[in-house]
């Protein structure tokens, strides 16, 4: 009889051996299954509070997302310090796509006004920009003009006790009306809220006269509670062709807004296009479209190449536009 060669497999460890080697083949199905994003709910900051037309429009873009992305997509509101409180969470967020945040235009301005704790362009991720705001300056009904150049004539005359509401010290309906009041030769009580469901309380509660801000005040102009007595952009706003702009009232003074969706710096390119393509895609849905008519808001898209270029260049412009309003930080 011929020896065993102890050294030879019996049967047990042949089948022992092809399921070692069938292993490799199957870990990575499993991991890939693990590692697939988004696996999880994503948290998107609305840096502003509920009820305004900035967090109707991101809970619009966050269901529409998440459908593409086949998980929920969960909007945190985190008002305050001018819009820039997501961006500050974004410093030390893990950048695994699940926390992410809306980029309003002055997260890019206060960091020349004040210190903060990110920097705009080198602690953030720009993954897609997909619309702006529309801005106004509106009064009440009652208020003693009915124009702008009669309210410019009206602040003359009664210096430094005309009220107006804006979004924040810092914010752009704060600093446009800053730069337009010094244009116009007048002195305005600027009054700060967190937003603009805030600002609209006060004005149709009586509280202050006059508003600059985004186009939440649209339903209750066109209702007759408010009156519109300019929008700020290059043009005039399609849904009030007979509103002047500040431009063209006299004064150069144009401010449009374009934002859209950031996370943390250091993110995988990969996830980076997973959410670029699914926030893209949102733009396509009637539901979103609807939302952003409702708020005069049209779409503006960028993609993360551009974006972050914008985002450098805008970064700049901001530095220069604050040290000419004599805004700038003490070094």
């Amino acid at each position: 009889m011929r020896p065993v060669d102890r050294f030879s497999p019996n049967r047990r460890q042949v089948l022992s051996m092809a399921a070692a080697v069938a292993a490799p083949a199957i870990l990575p199905a499993h991991v890939l299954a693990q590692d697939k994003f988004p696996s999880k709910p994503i948290t998107l900051i609305a840096p502003w509070p509920a009820g305004g037309s900035s967090d109707g429009v991101m809970r619009a873009f966050a269901e529409s997302a998440g459908k593409v992305l086949g998980t929920t997509v969960v909007v945190e509101n985190k008002p305050g310090a001018g819009g820039t409180m997501g961006a500050a969470a974004m410093v030390n967020a893990r950048p695994d796509g699940y926390l992410l945040t809306q980029l309003p235009l002055g997260i890019y301005r206060l960091p020349h006004m004040q210190k903060m704790s990110f920097d705009p362009v080198a602690d953030l991720t720009h993954i897609v920009c997909l619309t702006g705001y529309t801005f106004g300056i509106a009064c009440t009904a009652d208020a003693p003009f009915k124009t702008i150049q009669e309210m410019v004539a009206f602040a003359k005359a009664n210096p430094g006790k005309l009220e107006y509401g804006h979004t924040g010290t810092g914010t752009t309906p704060h600093l446009a009306i800053e730069e337009f009041s010094g244009k116009a030769g007048i002195q305005l009580n600027p009054i700060p809220f967190k937003g603009s469901a805030e600002i609209m309380q006060a004005i149709l509660g009586g509280h202050i006269r006059v508003m600059s801000g985004t186009t939440e005040f649209a339903p209750h102009v066109q209702s007759g509670k408010l009156r519109l007595l300019a929008t700020l952009g290059s043009q005039r706003n399609k849904a009030f062709p007979n509103v002047p702009t500040l431009k063209e009232s006299g004064w150069d003074t144009i401010v449009e807004s374009p934002f859209g969706i950031g996370g943390p710096k250091g993110m995988d390119p990969a996830v980076v296009k997973v959410l670029h393509d699914a926030f893209r895609k949102t733009l396509e849905d009637p539901k979103v479209q609807e939302t952003l008519d409702k708020f005069y808001m049209p779409s503006i898209y960028m993609s993360t190449a551009d974006y972050t270029a914008y985002a450098e260049r805008t970064f700049k412009a901001e530095k220069a536009t604050i040290e000419r309003l004599g805004l700038a930080k003490k070094s």
